[in-house]
Parts: structure tokens; C-alpha cells; sequence
């Protein structure tokens, strides 16, 4: 259940979501979350002549798919609009803004959150700043900005590596969604405040980043002279006729009472509105019949009706690759995720906040778009995979690919699964502060098969065979994995995930190791403190003799006294850790300060617990005491050590409040 859980934070990350066309093997990361179905097609070959995208027959497929998604997946309503050939094909509702009142799902009336969707609105902007001649996507971003970003090393930070999520930014928590009005910052105080780390030089590994759009959003801020969301409402909403669209948070008067609520599940409570701090990074609120629009003018290289929001040829600069990608993987458009799904072009952004869940997907050879929005999670995140499974069978009912057949395996396929086999971490992770816990524990793991192939269990049931040195691909369909050593490192990248890949972890970060040491290092401690009073209780009764006396039955007293206070610690960090298992992120915010810093503080409580411990063993075999004796304090030091150990790799000992 941690997992689970910890994983859906992780991968989501507030509006931090890959394109859902492309979504992540692992991550993302405060990101990425399970998923049923795969939304990169199937790949199948269908022998049957498609049927022909027209109203009536989406209308009527939607219509069966739709309703049957919600209700398994206790989904409260969700909004579809798809167009093609520059018009609306379709749009409609289903389910319920309001599941008490009954309010039906309306798709030009009812607003949804689209999370990091929003983002294609800051990129659009960014363009057309490049098309006006005030950024230039390769110059250094500390030269549009009223503070410096000092990369990790070599060169400086581009907006192409925004855009590519490649500017090395270390993934963060604190102050990126709010429930309380009070606790929202501006753009420009998030950024000055909350600076990330950085894990990376520019452009050396991709790394989703919300910190790295929020720059960008400031970036057209600061040259357009314009509030940024003033901006996005005049150069972008207002021309494409978006009258059901705004960045503003609190939603303003004229929209509030259009918003959808959202939800975990349909049959629950509603949750309060989510306010998105990194406000560029998926701050929109929208319909699907602005979103609509929204398509079409992209469609239509910059054209929506007689307004031109960008040039063609900016529009087209847009849609295009910045990153060289192999073969059959996917990349970044200038901020689209760019692939190919059932042998057709596919550009798009996905985005979620915690009840929120979005997909845009646009082919742009064939003129057609769909846009999907869900107002809740769902059962057991059961709107991840309605959400992807739609685009997936959208595409294999219209655009169904030739079938291809997965080549045999090469010959050194099982020696070389053994030798990937291993734990591996997401580039887009937390290692400063005590967020990096959960990216510490939680990494995903390369598992080699009996049969020669590997799999990896955030990839449901699906293997990969081996097909060329280095080039692993599923066994059933079209997703490919490329191992590579990076900088000495091994690497894994996923065909579907542009934005992120898996490193090898050294045997210090291995997951399996931690996870084994912390177990039974918690064993030990809530043992010995158990079994202390009885022990006492049991030699007062039979009339024993004390273990020891003088120092030794002190510092021996004192060794019991630091495994209470070390339990008491994580006790007390646990707290603080909790809501993440709960995705309740808006407790993360500067009102939780105080109670860090104590924890901080408290960080003397295990070094010093540490050296007690190992005081005890030295002194147990310094004055002979038997075996037994010397056996169990040996055991309570080394507990107590790794937990010191584990505490510092996990982020809990530090004193930075930027996590």
C-alpha cells in the first residue's frame, strides 16, 4: 500500500505529469502512478477497414466507453472534446460536476483543472516571445531574470532546456499546491524562495521539472512587461475565443460557480479547490470546448479562424524535435512530447493535480485532436488508466497500426538481462531535504526473467526481449528500452518517456539494502524496548543479580533510554511524512517550518543514541560479560548506527527548509 501510494505522489507530483500519451515507466516523478493499459497503442494490425472518424460513430463509441469508465472507477465526470480539419467534431460530458446536487458535466460550461496541460499555454507564450525577437531559445536564462541560476557545472541553463526539462533541476514539494488562499505566492517569490538544486549540468539528462517552467512563465513575464497570466488572457485566451478559461487563482467571481468539484472517488467527499503555486507549470482552469480551440489553432499552424496566435512557421518550429531521439523513442517539441503511435505523429501534454487528470493528444498529419478531462482519482487511481486506455483504443479504432513482428532475441539476451537486473532511480527526483526519503526507498527495479527477457513491475505485464545490443522491446507491442552507460553509469531509457531516465543506484542507495537495514534496525529498537521492563521484572521476581554495575549498568541504561528516543525521532518524523502517504501536499508549505526545524534540531537524538550504542558493545567486551550479553549489544549499536546512517541518506539530518 506504501508503495502504491508513494508511487502516485511521486509520479504526479502535483500538476507535474508527463504527457499521458507518453507516460513514464517509473516517476514523476512529486511525480510519476499505477496504471492499467498502456497509452502507447497496442501496435495490433487490424485486418478490418477502420471506421471512418466522422460524429455519429465517435459520438456513439464515446457514448459506451465513457460511462462505463466512471462508474468502474468510481470517477464522478469527466469532459471529451475532439476536433478535425480545424472544426469540433465532438464535444460532451459525462457524469457529474456536482455528484450531490447532480450537476450534469458540461463541456463548454464546466471547468476542470488541467494541471501541467497548462503548460502547452506557457510554451505557446514563450513562442510567440521568440517569434516577437525577446527570447532567444539558446541564450543563457540569466539574461531575462532579475536573480542568477548558477548551473551544476558547465554551460548556462537555455530556454531549449526549459523546454526539454534538461536544466538539471532537482525535483520539489514545498509550496507547490495550496489549499488556503493565504498560503499562495507569486510566480516571482515561489522562484526566489524555493530554488532547486541542482542534480544535473545543462542538458545532460532529462529531468521533469515544474521549478523549469515556472522560470520560463516569470521569463515571458519579465520581457512581455505583462503579468504573466494577463499575458497568457491577452495573447493567447482572448483570440482563440477561450471565454471559459483563466489562470487566475482563487478562481475570480464570474468563474467560481462554473467549476467543476473534484473528487478522490465519486462515492466521497468533494475536495477543496487546488491552487497550483508554480502557477505557469498548471495553473489553468478550462473547458473542453476551449480546449478545442485551443487544438485546432494548433492544428492549423498558428490559425484559429481570421486570428493568427503564431506564424506557421513558428508553429511548425514549435512541433519539432529539439532533442535527437532514437529510432522508435520519443522526444520534446518545445515543450509537446513529441512520438509516433500507431505509425501516425502524435504531439501532446498530459497533467494532473491530485483529483484532476488530463490528456491533449493532437495527430497533426491528420488534422485531428482529442482532449479529455476527469474531475477525480478514482478508485484505487483508476483514472489513469481510463485516462490512458481511451487515447489507446481511440487510436486503435481510427488510426490502427500495421502489425509489426517483435524480432527473435540475439543471442546474449539472458547474460545481458542478468547484468541489467538490478535497482535503478529516476532522474527526476528529490536528494535534498527530507523529501528525498521516498525517492530513496522507492526506485524501480530491473528484473531479469528465466526466459531471457526482463520486465520491470511499473510496467504491468510486459516483458522485453533483447533485439539488439542494448535495445530491449516489448515482447507484444511497439515500447522499447535502450541500456547505456551514461558518464559510467548504467542507464535506462524508456521509448515513452522523453523526460526522464533510470540510473543504476550505487549499493549505498540500493532500495532492497535500505529497506532491509531499516527493517530490522526498527525490529532491534522496538525489541529492546520491550523486552527491557520485563527483563528488569523477571530478575526482580527470581531475585538476579544485576548484568552489570557501575558505569557498565549505566551507560547500559542509557543504551535503552536512546532506542526510546531514537523510536520517539521517527516517531516524530513520521508525522511529518504522513500525509504524503494521503497525497495531502498542501500541508508542505511554510506552516510546517517550525516542526521541521525542531526535527532538525532533534538530530542529535540518533548521533548521540549512535555513540551510546557503540560505547555499550565496547564496554560489554571490555569487561567480559558473556556471549549473550555481548551478542545483544552489538546488535542494538549496529541498529542504532545504521538508523544515524539511514537518517542522513534519507535527508532527515540537514538544515534546509527547501525540500
Amino acid at each position: 500500500m506504501i508503495r502504491k501510494k508513494t508511487m502516485a505522489l511521486l509520479c504526479v507530483l502535483l500538476t507535474a505529469a508527463t504527457a499521458p500519451m507518453i507516460r513514464p515507466a517509473v516517476t514523476p516523478g512529486p511525480s510519476p502512478v499505477p496504471v492499467t493499459g498502456s497509452a502507447t497503442g497496442s501496435g495490433a494490425a487490424n485486418p478490418a477497414a477502420p471506421p471512418a472518424l466522422v460524429a455519429s460513430d465517435l459520438g456513439a463509441w464515446l457514448d459506451g466507453y465513457m460511462p462505463a469508465a466512471l462508474k468502474a472507477g468510481k470517477i464522478a465526470g469527466a469532459e471529451v472534446s475532439v476536433v478535425k480539419d480545424g472544426a469540433v467534431l465532438f464535444k460532451k460530458g459525462y457524469g457529474y460536476a456536482d455528484v450531490a446536487a447532480k450537476t450534469p458535466m458540461d463541456a463548454d460550461a464546466t471547468l476542470m483543472r488541467l494541471g501541467s496541460t497548462s503548460k502547452l499555454l506557457t510554451w505557446t507564450a514563450v513562442m510567440q516571445q521568440v517569434e516577437a525577437g525577446k527570447i532567444d531559445l539558446n541564450a543563457d536564462v540569466n539574461r531575462y531574470l532579475d536573480f542568477k541560476i548558477t548551473p551544476k557545472s558547465g554551460r548556462a541553463i537555455t530556454m531549449t532546456d526549459l523546454m526539454n526539462h534538461r536544466g538539471g533541476f532537482e525535483e520539489g514539494l514545498k509550496d507547490l499546491l495550496a489549499t488556503d488562499p493565504a498560503m499562495m505566492k507569486s510566480t516571482e517569490r515561489y522562484l526566489k524562495e524555493n530554488t532547486r538544486p541542482f542534480l544535473f549540468p545543462a542538458g545532460a539528462a532529462p529531468a521533469y521539472s515544474n521549478y523549469g517552467v515556472a522560470l520560463a512563465g516569470y521569463i515571458v513575464q519579465r520581457v512581455s512587461g505583462e503579468p504573466f497570466e494577463t499575458y497568457v488572457q491577452r495573447h493567447i485566451l482572448a483570440p482563440l475565443q477561450m471565454r471559459h478559461t483563466t489562470l487566475l487563482q482563487p478562481l475570480p467571481a464570474a468563474f467560481a460557480g462554473a467549476m467543476s468539484k473534484g473528487y478522490r472517488t465519486s462515492d466521497g467527499q468533494p475536495t477543496k479547490f487546488e491552487l497550483v503555486v508554480t502557477a505557469p507549470a498548471g495553473s489553468t482552469s478550462s473547458t473542453a470546448g476551449d480546449m478545442a480551440n485551443f487544438m485546432i489553432a494548433h492544428l492549423q499552424d498558428g490559425r484559429f479562424g481570421d486570428t493568427q496566435i503564431l506564424r506557421p512557421e513558428t508553429a511548425r518550429l514549435m512541433h519539432s524535435p529539439t532533442n535527437p531521439a532514437p529510432p522508435g523513442f520519443d522526444t520534446l517539441a518545445h515543450g509537446f512530447f513529441y512520438g509516433t503511435r500507431n505509425d501516425t505523429r502524435v504531439i501532446g501534454h498530459g497533467g494532473d493535480t491530485i483529483v484532476f487528470h488530463t490528456d491533449l493528444n493532437l495527430l497533426p498529419q491528420k488534422g485531428v485532436g482529442i482532449f479529455v478531462s476527469f474531475n477525480s482519482r478514482g478508485t484505487q487511481d483508476a483514472v489513469y488508466g481510463a485516462r490512458e486506455r481511451l487515447f489507446e483504443l481511440f487510436m486503435d479504432r481510427y488510426f490502427p497500426a500495421v502489425g509489426t513482428k517483435t524480432p527473435p532475441a540475439i543471442a546474449s539476451a539472458a547474460q545481458d538481462a542478468a547484468t541489467l537486473a538490478g535497482h535503478y532511480e529516476s532522474t527526476r527526483r528529490v536528494e535534498t531535504g527530507f523529501i528525498s526519503l521516498f525517492y530513496l526507498i522507492q526506485q524501480e527495479q530491473v528484473v531479469a526473467n528465466a526466459d531471457g527477457t526482463i520486465s520491470l513491475p511499473s510496467i504491468e505485464d510486459k516483458k522485453f526481449r533483447e533485439i539488439a545490443p542494448g535495445l530491449w522491446r516489448e515482447t507484444d507491442g511497439p515500447r522499447q528500452l535502450m541500456a547505456s552507460d551514461v558518464g559510467g553509469r548504467r542507464t535506462i531509457l524508456d521509448s515513452t518517456n522523453p523526460a526522464g531516465e533510470l540510473q543504476a543506484v550505487p549499493v549505498w542507495r540500493n532500495a532492497a539494502l535500505i529497506q532491509l537495514v531499516a527493517g530490522l534496525s526498527l525490529l532491534t529498537l522496538v525489541m529492546t524496548v520491550i523486552v527491557w521492563p520485563i527483563a528488569a521484572w523477571l530478575r526482580r521476581r527470581d531475585r538476579l543479580p544485576p548484568v552489570a554495575t557501575g558505569r557498565a549498568a549505566l551507560v547500559r541504561r542509557l543504551t535503552r533510554i536512546a532506542a526510546v528516543a531514537v523510536l520517539l525521532y521517527l516517531v516524530g518524523w513520521y508525522t511529518v511524512l504522513a500525509p504524503i502517504l494521503d497525497t495531502q501536499v498542501d500541508v508542505y508549505n511554510k506552516g510546517l517550518d517550525g516542526t521541521i526545524r525542531v526535527l532538525q534540531v532533534a538530530a542529535l537524538v540518533p548521533a548521540v543514541a549512535a555513540v551510546i550504542g557503540v560505547w555499550n558493545a565496547v564496554i560489554a567486551f571490555r569487561q567480559r560479560f558473556d556471549w549473550a550479553v555481548r551478542l545483544r549489544a552489538v546488535i542494538v549499536a549496529a541498529a542504532l548506527v545504521a538508523l544515524l546512517w539511514l537518517a542522513w541518506m534519507g535527508g532527515l539530518i540537514g538544515w534546509s527548509l527547501n525540500y
